[in-house]
């Protein structure tokens, strides 16, 4: 009699070097070559193409002013989707913090107005997820609905307020508010101007990373650093808390969060809400950064941010970059038209050539042939022109911030259950 020995293998070890699903993660000192490469990059751009105005303090500054509202509208779709609700009326949302953000700061003060806006921004929110957590409706239409409903809401409200008494008198009209006071900004004295001085001289490298550091410490908002400390928050929130472990397992599988015993609408609701918060706070920055509300003044950045969180892979680091490469291209734009946006094509021609190897080294071909075929036409168009068309100019931050996105994020991973309808019960 023989006895057969079965022998079961052991199960397979977790794959965790690499990090989530086998992608790797990048330490920080790999980060930090990346960013001295990107420098030395730019640094030689600049000196071949003479713009000296794309590694300045004023640049970077101009550059942290337009990334600063997307980065927070960006973060409250972060905050949304990870909970499992898709938020399309981050715009309308943003909308409202542009309106009661400069109603209350002109009629109180700045804070009161970052407050009044933050409010705001909560009460798109909280009617977000009413319609989305309690009714079931689907999210991308009640997100539209809200966008229409926050610019009619405003629009109607700033010709009762700001085109009468008062406020007309010191310069309101149908469509924009009386000018408001500014908030208070900060600059490291001492350091600021020495770096000023180095940025003066233009020399490789030095001068450049003396720009982009002082853009860094002069004059800096306090809503930017006020924004900072929220992206550093949310990341600790989100992904160090036994809160934010419900709360994204509420985007992940609802019904196995509500088996064991998290209240998934609650957590929605909160979600949804701190995300309407965050994009009004958006909507404030753009209203006390110009000084006043003005009808149509979110400008679809309510939009941008979503693409820029998607951008990030639904991650708070990645969203910033995409935010800073958008806010970097509309400030180059701005500040030096023509010549600048023309010296970004040769730094897009190199950018996709890097991206184009690494997608080749990767054996992503495709990627890497659409980047080669995108670089070599950049890099004829600077060759063969000294400048560009106004047009150009004008859309090189969507251009810009498009082809980079398309090219390189091609990896996504979302939350499973987000936009997903989910009834209370499904997990017994």
């Amino acid at each position: 009699m023989t006895a057969t020995a079965t022998q079961t293998p052991p199960p397979a070890a977790p794959r965790t070097g690499g990090g989530r699903g086998g992608r790797h993660r990048l330490s920080v000192p790999v980060v930090l070559l990346i960013v001295a490469a990107a420098l030395i990059v730019i640094s030689a751009v600049r000196a071949i193409a003479g713009a000296d105005d794309v590694t300045s303090s004023g640049q970077i500054a101009g550059a942290l002013t337009g990334a600063v509202p997307i980065a927070l509208a960006g973060l409250g779709g972060l905050w949304s989707e990870r909970a499992g609700v898709v938020n399309i009326g981050l715009e309308g949302m943003m909308i409202l913090g542009t309106f009661f953000g400069a109603w209350a700061g002109w009629s109180l003060n700045p804070w009161m107005g970052v407050l009044a806006g933050v409010l705001g921004g909560m009460a798109g929110g909280l009617l977000h997820a009413v319609v989305t957590v309690t009714f079931g409706v689907d999210h991308i239409i009640a997100g539209v609905a809200i966008n229409i409903l926050a610019a009619g809401v405003t629009a109607y409200l700033a010709k009762r307020i700001f085109n009468v008494g008062k406020a007309a008198s010191e310069g309101g009209t149908p469509k924009q508010s009386p000018p408001i006071e500014d908030i208070k900004s900060f600059t490291v004295p001492g350091l600021s101007h020495w770096l000023s001085t180095l940025e003066k001289h233009h020399w490789f490298l030095i001068s450049d990373l003396a720009g982009v550091i002082g853009g860094l410490v002069t004059n800096i908002s306090s809503l930017t650093l006020l924004a900072v400390a929220l992206f550093v928050g949310t990341f600790f929130v989100l992904w160090r808390t036994s809160f934010g472990l419900r709360l994204r397992s509420c985007g992940e599988n609802p019904v196995a969060a509500e088996s064991l015993g998290v209240n998934v609408y609650l957590y929605k609701y909160v979600a949804v809400t701190v995300s309407g918060g965050l994009a009004g706070l958006g909507g404030v920055f753009l209203a006390i950064g110009t000084h006043f509300y003005l009808e149509g003044q979110t400008s679809g950045r309510g939009y941008i941010g979503l693409a820029a969180m998607i951008f990030g892979n639904w991650r708070p680091g990645g969203l910033a970059m995409g935010a800073g490469l958008f806010g970097y291209a509309d400030s180059l734009q701005l500040r030096s038209g023509s010549d600048s946006v023309h010296a970004l094509l040769l730094l897009l021609a190199v950018l996709l050539l890097a991206m184009a190897i690494w997608k080749y080294v990767r054996k992503a071909y495709l990627s890497a042939g659409f980047a080669i075929g995108f670089a070599v036409l950049l890099a004829v168009w600077y060759v063969t022109t000294d400048t560009v068309p106004d047009e150009v100019v004008q859309a090189s931050p969507y251009v810009a911030t498009l082809l980079v996105m398309g090219l390189s994020a091609q990896r996504l991973r979302m939350p499973k259950a987000d936009g997903l309808p989910y009834r209370k019960g499904q997990g017994g």
